[in-house]
This record gives C-alpha cells, sequence and structure tokens, in this order.
C-alpha cells in the first residue's frame, strides 16, 4: 500500500493532537510519586491525599462519554479547545493551592478538562491526516498515551526532589499554552456552525452517577456491594431515559452494532489484564523474587515504555496489513505473554517476568492501534465524538476493575500478599495470569466473531441530533 506523506499542515496538526494525548496521560501518574511529599506538605494521611489520584481519574470517567457528545454537536475542534483551557487554568489552580482540599477540587477540575482532551483526541485524526496514515497516527497516539504514563512517576519524583511538588502542575502552564496555539492554528475549523446544542442533561446527570457509583465501588472500602447495586440501577435508569430522549447521549442501537460493541468490550477486557502487570507486578518483583525499590520502580517501567516504543511501528503495521488482520495477533501475542506470566516458575528469576511482560506490552500496543483505527474508520462523522469518548471510557472502566478484580485475585490467591511468603506470591502470579489468558481467550472469541460480522456503525439518523440555531 502506498504511504501518502504529510504535508507541515498535517504534521502540525498531528503534534498538537499528540500533545493533547500526552498532557493528560502525564498528569493520570504524576501525582503518584509525590503522595508521600504531598502528605507531608499538608500534614494529611494517606487515604486523604490518595483523593488527589482518584479525583482525576473520577472526573474522567464519569464526563468522557457527556463530552464527546458534546463535541459531536458543538464543534470538536472549539470544544478541544476549551478543555484545553480548563486543563491548564486547572493546573495552575493546582500550583497555587492554600490547602488539601483546594488542591483536590483544583484536580476534579483539570479532570474536566482532560475528559475533554481524551475524548476528542483521537476523534480528530480523521480531520488532521489522510485516511492511509491514520493507522500511524493511532500509534502515534498509543505511543503519548504510554509516554505520558510511563514519564509521570518518575518525572513528577525528580521536580518535586528538586523543584517542589508545585512544578509538577506548573509544567503544564507553558505545554497548554503551546497546545491551543497549535490547535487553534493547525487543526482544521469545525464543519457545523456555532450553534446551541439540545443536549441531554438527564441522560448525562444519570450516566455520571452511574460510572461514579461504580468508580467508587471499586476504589473505597467498605461500600463495594452497595455501590454496586446503585450503579446497576443506574444502569437501569439510563436505558430508560435514553429510549425515552428527544436527542440521547448515546444512541442504544449503536451497540447492536458487533464492531462497535466488540471493540468496547475488547478494549475493557484488555486494559484490565494490562492494569494486572502493575498491581502484582510489584509484589511478584518485591517479596517473591526480592528486588530492591529502585529495582522493582526500574522493572516496571520496562513494559510501558515498551508500549510507548513500539506505538508508532505498531501503526505502520495496521497502516500495511489492515486493521482486521492486526487485531487477532495482537491478542495471540497477549494470550501468549500471559500464558508464559501462568507457567514460567520463580527459579527461573527475573528475565522469566521480563520476557512475557514485553510480549505483553508490545501486543497491547499493537492492539491499541489496530483496534482504535479499526474502529474509527467505520464511524460516521457526526458519531466520532462520542464513539471515541466511550473507548476512553471503556479504557478507564478496565483499568478501575483490573485494579480491583484482578487485585482481588490475587489478594484470595495469596491470602494477602503483604505477608505471603515467595512461594506463594509466585503461586498468586501464576493463578492471577492464569485468569488473565482465560481473559485474552475469551477477547480473542470476540473479535473472531466480530470479524465474521462484517457490518459497519449505521449512520446517525438526522433525529438523533436537534440543534437549535440561534
Amino acid at each position: 500500500m502506498s504511504r501518502e506523506s504529510l504535508s507541515t499542515t498535517a504534521r502540525w496538526a498531528l503534534t498538537s493532537l499528540a500533545l493533547s494525548m500526552l498532557m493528560p496521560s502525564l498528569d493520570t501518574s504524576i501525582a503518584n510519586a509525590g503522595l508521600p511529599v504531598l502528605a507531608a506538605a499538608f500534614e494529611a494521611t494517606f487515604q486523604q491525599v490518595q483523593w488527589i489520584v482518584l479525583a482525576y481519574l473520577l472526573a474522567i470517567t464519569t464526563l468522557i462519554v457527556s463530552v464527546g457528545r458534546l463535541g459531536d454537536g458543538f464543534g470538536r475542534r472549539r470544544l478541544l479547545l476549551i478543555g484545553i483551557g480548563i486543563f491548564t487554568s486547572a493546573s495552575l489552580a493546582c500550583a497555587l493551592a492554600p490547602g488539601l482540599a483546594w488542591l483536590i477540587g483544583a484536580r476534579a477540575v483539570q479532570g474536566v478538562g482532560a475528559a475533554i482532551m481524551f475524548a476528542l483526541t483521537v476523534a480528530l485524526v480523521s480531520d488532521a491526516v489522510p485516511k492511509t496514515r491514520a493507522g500511524s497516527a493511532m500509534g502515534l497516539l498509543a505511543t503519548m498515551s504510554a509516554t505520558g504514563t510511563t514519564l509521570g512517576p518518575s518525572l513528577g519524583g525528580l521536580l518535586m526532589a528538586h523543584v517542589g511538588w508545585q512544578s509538577i502542575f506548573l509544567l503544564n502552564v507553558p505545554l497548554g499554552l503551546l497546545n491551543a496555539w497549535l490547535v487553534y492554528r493547525y487543526l482544521p475549523a469545525d464543519r457545523t456552525a456555532r450553534t446551541r446544542v439540545a443536549f441531554d442533561y438527564l441522560g448525562s446527570g444519570v450516566l455520571v452517577l452511574t460510572l461514579a457509583a461504580y468508580a467508587l465501588a471499586m476504589t473505597l472500602e467498605g461500600f463495594t456491594l452497595a455501590l454496586l447495586l446503585v450503579s446497576l440501577c443506574g444502569v437501569g435508569v439510563f436505558v430508560i431515559v435514553e429510549m425515552r430522549a428527544k436527542a440521547p447521549l448515546i444512541r442504544l442501537s449503536l451497540f447492536a452494532d458487533l464492531r462497535l460493541s466488540g471493540s468496547l468490550l475488547l478494549t475493557l477486557l484488555v486494559t484490565t489484564v494490562m492494569m494486572t502487570t502493575l498491581v502484582v507486578g510489584p509484589f511478584y518483583l518485591s517479596r517473591g523474587l526480592g528486588l530492591s525499590s529502585a529495582m522493582v520502580g526500574v522493572a516496571l517501567s520496562a513494559g510501558p515504555l515498551l508500549s510507548a516504543l513500539s506505538g508508532v511501528p505498531a501503526g505502520r503495521l495496521v497502516d500495511r496489513f489492515g486493521a482486521r488482520r492486526v487485531v487477532p495477533g495482537a491478542l495471540l501475542g497477549l494470550i501468549g505473554g500471559c500464558g508464559l506470566l501462568a507457567l514460567l516458575p520463580m527459579s527461573f528469576g527475573l528475565p522469566a517476568y521480563l520476557l512475557p511482560v514485553a510480549v505483553v506490552a508490545i501486543s497491547y500496543a499493537l492492539f491499541q492501534a489496530a483496534n482504535n483505527t479499526g474502529l474509527m474508520a467505520g464511524v460516521a462523522q457526526d458519531q466520532r465524538g462520542v464513539v471515541s469518548a466511550l473507548l476512553g471510557l471503556a479504557r478507564n472502566l478496565g483499568l478501575i476493575t483490573g485494579a480491583a478484580a484482578m487485585g482481588a485475585v490475587f489478594a484470595v490467591a495469596t491470602g494477602g500478599p503483604t505477608q505471603a511468603p515467595a512461594d506463594v506470591i509466585a503461586s498468586g502470579l501464576h493463578i492471577t495470569f492464569g485468569v488473565a489468558t482465560a481473559l485474552m481467550i475469551m477477547a480473542l472469541i470476540i473479535s473472531r466473531t466480530q470479524i465474521n460480522s462484517g457490518n459497519c456503525l449505521p449512520a446517525m439518523r438526522p433525529s438523533d441530533i436537534d440543534i437549535d440555531v440561534d
């Protein structure tokens, strides 16, 4: 397949999208390394400063679909500029926070801006680059996401040690200003005129409360069952509301398409498994293999680093061979990597851990590029924002579910990893990644069903968008 070269404008437009993905990804993890410093600075407990991270993640998870849908009617480029402005301003507010409550609130507002950036960046790829380069562009965005997540803890620790905790938030101010200028200067103008959009406020409110209940059920102790019941009831209420809405937040008929529902389910399953390496890995490396804290950090960074480096090459493979061929191959790689982690004995040492993790990380980068490209290629122009947001939602829910569910599997298998001996930790790792392997086999079956369906996303009906022009 011939590869169309990018114009200078397209290159800068893609740079703006890459920066729009990097900034919120970086802030997903940059504060984690500094929680002890922030606890000391605000004289707070660990449980209190943990909300500096949770407030950001919860805002993204609960709002990403709503802002994606809003972008489809309001204008994606216009809304992205607003999101960058919110994110940058909130970052400055974080740096100026006089107390912990202020900082947590500012982080929640920062999460609103991040939700907009995450939701619209993938949707804007088709406006920025030719269709023949969409795979490479998606690969670049996957690289930026992985780079931000990988770089966050080390960069945050370095800045806090030598500059101060405020610097991890002030870093976003010049980056945000540069990003806003690049988006304004190089991204094509929205095709829609400035309009007043009939937005599904009731559906958005129900979805936000439902997702918040689920996310809190996965992160708070003592209220899990009650919050899960609330989230389950919320799903039922949301379906009823959307069926009756004049301009629904999510057109439920979309989920009848196996390409969309399959891609979202695959994203959730794969990110659930990817989170397993971050939940189980630290305990296995430290208590199982007896590595020092510094070596544990180095070993844990290997997977995200390989994902970052593999993003662009993965995108080129997608451009060459097509998403339908690459997705099953990526899932087979994930099955192989998880299977090795479930079988290799602890006596083989660190290489027996790093090699399978490398296979998993590279396969994950390949999956992201192929799955996102294949899905977005079949999406109508007026649906790109909401579908892109649904992908982001599936990813976030997978991360939260992986941390809770796979962490619970590991905890049960070890009887409590903080006190378990090395051989029990190793057994727990094998059992947990045995479950992960089963999930990836399930994903491969779903992928084959999805490919065999061969249908495309339905076009949005005119009645699904109600826009009043002043």
